[in-house]
């Protein structure tokens, strides 16, 4: 179980970030059957023939997903910590390539205590070329797994960034930490709870460093990160994840068009006219005709969030959706 101590301070210092790194980390646990696939399944599904064939042929990447293991430590260059909202793959790769070869040695042996692997896994994670082969074994399940639909998945995370930001800075940690996880829960007295299934208690206080949010697509649960090598951060599932609701959007389409009736079923979770044109893989333009004619008919309603516009549906809308 976790306990960590926030105070008012937090709030400002507290930020979000998307990582394409953490996130093709995931996407590995995900088609690999290590997480659930949940609403990716039918990602998962297309996915695991392009996986199985890129992992015959890297032993890199079979190294890399032998280091997964649940309830325990997970090295931590594999995945660091992002350093702005959106980061470039690219960039993240380079840290990773960046790793001090003590660093990444220590974290392996301290990921692998405990833990079997196989021969060939055990030689590749002890060589002294390790940094660089799980560098290209990422890079390798990027170009083929998670970049083909990186725009719809960074619609998705971005779009729940603004949302989830905008709680936060508006309405505080209750508002922001809301349906993250049914494990966790805010303490009125300045605590974030979350009980993980893990007897031992952790407690820590922010202190005024604020958490790093990481929304992603793959991962079920909350998993926190506590220790020096991240900054305090919380890594959690990202809302609108699944496909629109077929059903409801096909009852709709005789009475305001398919593309009308899929954006007013997407925007059970508010978001921009661009990221329902990424998650839709509708035109910019078309989404935004789209768009306008259900706000003229208070179908929807937009706000502005920063330099943003994020579109909800109405009570009207509501109604219209819920059969």
């Amino acid at each position: 179980m976790y306990r960590i101590q926030v105070s008012p301070q937090d709030v400002a210092a507290s930020r979000f970030a998307i990582s394409p790194m953490v996130e093709t980390s995931a996407a590995l646990r995900t088609v690999n059957g290590f997480h659930p696939a949940g609403a990716l399944r039918p990602w998962a599904e297309r996915m695991r023939e392009p996986y199985r064939r890129i992992l015959g042929a890297s032993a890199g990447l079979r190294a890399l997903v032998a280091l997964f293991r649940h309830n325990g430590y997970n090295a931590d260059f594999v995945s660091p910590p992002p350093i702005s909202v959106v980061a470039r793959f690219e960039d993240e790769l380079e840290r990773v390539r960046s790793t001090p070869p003590d660093q990444a040695r220590s974290e392996i042996e301290r990921n692998l205590e405990g833990h079997a692997v196989p021969g060939e896994a055990r030689a590749i994670l002890t060589s002294p070329d390790v940094v660089e082969i799980i560098a290209d074994a990422l890079e390798l399940a990027w170009r083929h797994l998670v970049e083909p639909e990186w725009p719809r998945f960074s619609a998705i995370l971005e779009r729940d960034v603004v949302q989830r930001g905008g709680r936060l800075t508006s309405y505080g940690w209750a508002a922001a930490l809301d349906d993250l996880d049914p494990h966790l829960r805010w303490d009125p007295a300045g605590l974030i709870e979350l009980r993980d299934g893990i007897s031992q208690l952790n407690e820590h206080a922010l202190d005024g460093r604020g958490l790093l949010f990481v929304p992603s697509v793959f991962i079920p649960k909350v998993i926190c990160y506590l220790e020096e090598a991240w900054p305090y951060a919380m890594v959690y599932p990202a809302r609108g994840v699944g496909a629109p609701d077929g059903r409801a959007a096909g009852a709709l389409e005789g009475l305001i068009g398919r593309s009308r009736a899929r954006i007013l079923v997407e925007l059970a979770v508010p978001a921009t006219t661009s990221q329902l044109a990424a998650h839709l893989a509708l035109s910019l333009g078309a989404t935004g005709e789209h768009v306008t004619a259900l706000r003229r008919s208070g179908l929807i309603i937009g706000s502005r969030t920063g330099r943003s516009v994020l579109y909800q549906r109405t009570p009207l809308g509501d109604a219209l959706v819920t059969p």
